[in-house]
């Protein structure tokens, strides 16, 4: 697998695993060379969140296990000391487990030798640096790392993590207990899924990456990557000589009595992300609520009752979804039996590329794997809640397992999946995974999957690769909502905000 080129690349641990081995074994790098040029990197990170903490003359603290990464520890506290600074180091196992490069920079440390680790010990500390687990780390942490994690979170102090924050798995970012919270982690040579993931991306901080010698032509990721403004690229542009059909054509089934505003936003959000034809299909006891609200876009009656969808509609469906790009189902919809009756019969006869949303995906509770029987893209963007629906589990496993659950949805149903968050994740059945840069917590309003959905289905409309088209809708909605928090505030914006910003998000992030 190679991913596309508008990712950037995300290390699992056993990639990174490889790349040390590639440039020890096979490029003769010495690892204790490329252990100094991580510990000077880390001692430069640490003083300078030191200086920022306000500490003064306070002691930096650094807390080092019996691993390679309580060697990066060891290199960063002899050179914070060599610039002058006040250093303590504790060490959470006995001095005479360490071996290889950690004892050599062990008998390297000028000054007072490493004292054990006491939780008291790190009051007044101006900065304290994580150097207890590395990218190898799995599982729960065991005692005595896992009390000194406790502690390190239980202090004042802002926290450098040395590669990846103790307790947080680098390869999925999850959390089995619990894991030490930084201020910034310094990792080395590439960043680390974990560091990108919930619920690791919320402990890692701000993420710099160190270079430390590895030299060019390294094994690559080839699995996930984070998502570029190159991809932003991807979008067509509308031909001087191509009509509204040409620029995409987008079916928006969904609404309800009571739920008229999600269609109308996906459908808004659909137009702002250029699709060139829009048209909303609906109940026909709600069509005239809808034919006020929306202007630009054409609406379909079908037969309801009382207000919901019911699987007579179905054919015309089907027959709008001719001359669709893509069908975005599910909006709005209601759970009522004939509605999500309706999603079922729509997704096995709807021929064109479909997006399934609210109420579309709720529809399939328990029964993904139906959705392999579609010969066109599927794409599913539910929140941890619908995902637990889907995969009959609960929210609180799918938000501990993130990576893991979006994996299982995508391989289960053959479909692109959209697992949304902060760090919302793509993933791709047997292939590569998406991570969103990160959100805003101005996307955290109601209304604002909707606009998700109608941005996807745009761009699936306009003829993009499925992956690649949810990674883009992913991506512009982001800067969309970034956009939006700029001139609103990011506690004050609401789901309309953020579709008149899509055109600043599709262009790009400082629009």
């Amino acid at each position: 697998m190679t991913l596309p080129t508008w990712l950037d690349p995300l290390y699992e641990a056993y990639e990174m695993r490889a790349v040390d081995s590639w440039a020890i074994e096979e490029q003769g790098v010495p690892s204790l060379e490329l252990m100094e040029r991580a510990g000077e990197g880390l001692a430069r990170a640490a003083a300078e969140v030191a200086a920022g903490g306000g500490g003064g003359r306070a002691p930096i603290r650094v807390v080092v296990g019996k691993g390679n990464n309580g060697g990066d520890g060891l290199v960063a506290a002899r050179v914070l000391r060599a610039d002058g600074h006040d250093v303590d180091v504790r060490a959470v196992a006995p001095l005479d487990q360490l071996e290889g490069d950690p004892r050599v920079n062990l008998e390297r440390l000028p000054g007072d030798a490493p004292g054990p680790f006491e939780p008291d010990a790190l009051a007044g500390s101006s900065c304290v640096v994580d150097c207890l687990l590395g990218t190898g780390f799995s599982g729960s942490p065991r005692e005595p790392v896992a009390g000194a994690i406790a502690a390190l979170d239980g202090q004042d102090a802002p926290v450098v993590a040395c590669d990846v924050p103790s307790g947080v798995d680098a390869t999925t970012g999850e959390v089995a207990e619990a894991a030490v919270s930084a201020r910034l982690t310094a990792t080395f040579h590439g960043s680390k899924v974990g560091l990108h993931v919930a619920p690791g991306a919320f402990h890692a901080g701000d993420v710099r990456v160190i270079e430390i010698g590895i030299p060019r032509g390294a094994p690559a990721p080839a699995a996930v990557g984070r998502i570029a403004d190159l991809a932003l690229g991807l979008v067509p542009s509308r031909a001087r000589a191509g009509s509204k059909f040409d620029s995409g054509t987008v079916v928006v089934a969904g609404g309800a009595r009571g739920l008229t505003g999600a269609p109308c936003m996906a459908a808004l959000a659909a137009m702002r992300a250029g699709a060139g034809y829009v048209q909303v299909a609906v109940p026909a006891s709600v069509e005239a609520s809808f034919e006020l609200r929306l202007l630009e876009a054409m609406t379909v009656a079908l037969p309801d009752e009382a207000g919901t969808h019911v699987p007579d509609g179905v054919d015309e469906i089907a027959r709008l979804a001719g001359r669709a790009g893509c069908v975005v189902l599910g909006p709005g919809l209601g759970r009522t039996e004939g509605a999500l009756a309706f999603a079922r019969a729509a997704a096995r006869a709807v021929e064109a590329p479909i997006l399934l949303d609210a109420d579309g995906l709720n529809a399939h509770a328990g029964a993904l794997e139906s959705l392999r029987e579609r010969a066109a893209p599927t794409v599913l963007t539910p929140h941890a809640g619908e995902l637990a629906r889907l995969l009959e589990t609960d929210s609180e496993a799918v938000s501990a397992h993130r990576l893991r659950c979006a994996r299982e949805a995508a391989e289960r149903s053959d479909s692109i999946v959209i697992l949304k968050g902060d760090d919302s994740i793509v993933v791709a059945p047997g292939g590569p995974v998406a991570v969103s840069p990160g959100g805003t917590p101005a996307l955290a309003t109601a209304g604002t999957g909707d606009v998700l959905s109608g941005i996807v289905g745009a761009l699936l409309a306009k003829g993009l690769d499925p992956f690649a088209a949810a990674a883009v809708g992913v991506l512009a909605h982001v800067r969309a909502g970034e956009a939006a928090a700029r001139r609103h505030g990011a506690d004050h914006v609401i789901a309309g905000d953020v579709i008149e910003a899509i055109p600043a998000g599709m262009r790009s992030r400082a629009a």
